[in-house]
């Protein structure tokens, strides 16, 4: 199989181009830096431009299926400036490959397109499957709905079309672990809030092979990326600290105080919500990190 991914050169899509590449197929990816281009037997880059609407369409070239990764980080301050680029990257990238795949006679039967659990308003008393219709209201969840709206254009082109929801990825290489692990680390770690906000998280090796099992047993329609196991914030610091050796001590944190210091990234840390990864599995996908435990273990071995 030949695959096409966007954001190839980022956490989630280096590890799932090294899957690909393992497991025998031919990969494409899409690269706004030239430097990054290769032309290896089975890995090629292209170029695109966002900005100036361009992309190589050589891409699309015998390629069986997308897996649209692209989007500017959200973990960066939230200024009016940035806020655009977040919704942008993923729309008007989204967009171009649409446009793109257009141009020229091609035999793409797949897109899998990454999304967020940010779609959904915070409620630890409910329990949120795919099928839940309640929207939130705020800056991500506008990105997440406009985001999948233009990814659900390509069923036009009978297309099958799989939105992959993620909660917070654990990763030792980026991503928010590092980020959580550092004032443990260094004995300076607390809870934010009350602690007891509920968190949905996978592990990353979870989520690549989530996302090619999506792609061998051609699975349409949204997903969940999110471990069976759901955990408050109290229980994934405590959980750190355990393993680290460390204490959690310092007085918790409040919600207006982060505010002040992340503007409305703050809402990141504050997410309370319970995301059910049961359609996943009863489709026949096995975590191999189910408990936070056994993911924070392999990680920070």
């Amino acid at each position: 199989m030949k695959v096409l991914l966007t954001g190839a050169t980022g956490l989630i899509g280096q590890k799932l181009t090294e899957l690909l590449l393992e497991k025998g197929h031919q990969v494409n990816f899409l690269t706004t830096s030239v430097n990054k281009i290769k032309d290896e037997p089975h890995l090629k880059g292209y170029f695109w431009n966002l900005k100036y609407g361009k992309i190589d369409d050589s891409c699309f070239n015998d390629v069986d299926a997308i897996i649209h990764l692209a989007g500017a980080s959200i973990a960066k301050r939230w200024t009016q400036h940035y806020k655009k680029e977040i919704l942008n990257s993923r729309v008007a990238s989204t967009q171009l490959l649409y446009k793109g795949l257009n141009k020229k006679t091609n035999h793409i039967k797949h897109i899998i397109a990454a999304s967020g659990t940010a779609i959904y308003p915070d409620d630890d008393q409910n329990i949120y499957y795919e099928g839940s219709t309640e929207k939130a209201t705020g800056f991500l969840s506008d990105v997440v709905q406009k985001w999948e709206e233009n990814v659900d254009v390509f069923s036009k082109n009978q297309i099958i079309v799989s939105k992959i929801r993620t909660g917070v990825v654990y990763a030792k290489q980026g991503g928010a672990l590092p980020e959580i692990l550092k004032p443990i680390k260094n004995g300076l770690g607390a809870h934010f809030g009350d602690g007891n906000q509920q968190q949905s998280w996978i592990h990353i090796d979870d989520l690549t092979q989530l996302y090619y099992f999506v792609l061998t047993h051609h699975l349409s329609g949204v997903y969940h990326a999110v471990a069976p196991e759901v955990v408050s914030n109290k229980v994934q610091n405590n959980t750190i600290a355990q393993i680290l050796n460390k204490r959690i001590w310092l007085p918790n944190i409040p919600k207006w105080f982060m505010k002040l210091i992340l503007g409305d990234m703050h809402e990141l840390l504050f997410n309370n919500k319970n995301i059910s990864s049961e359609k996943i599995q009863k489709a026949g996908f096995q975590f191999r990190f189910p408990t936070i435990h056994a993911a924070l273990v392999d990680i920070l071995k």
